[in-house]
């Protein structure tokens, strides 16, 4: 029976330490940005040809 009572005890200070790092990390800002990743695959393509129209453009300059 205390061999229930050590692994309950150990198991709360896990758990409160998991949610005292996690309340640490919100608070840092760590999980601020969440429409980001949800468009950067929308936005590369974009990139892309800005690249390649400005090296099209330098090559019809020379």
């Amino acid at each position: 029976m205390s061999v229930i009572y050590l692994l309950l005890t150990i198991s709360i200070i896990v758990a409160v330490l998991f949610f005292v790092v996690f309340i640490v990390a919100v608070r840092n800002g760590q999980f601020d940005d969440d429409y980001t990743p949800s468009v950067r695959i929308l936005f590369e393509d974009e990139l892309v040809k800005e690249k390649s129209t400005k090296s099209s453009k330098i090559n019809q300059d020379n």
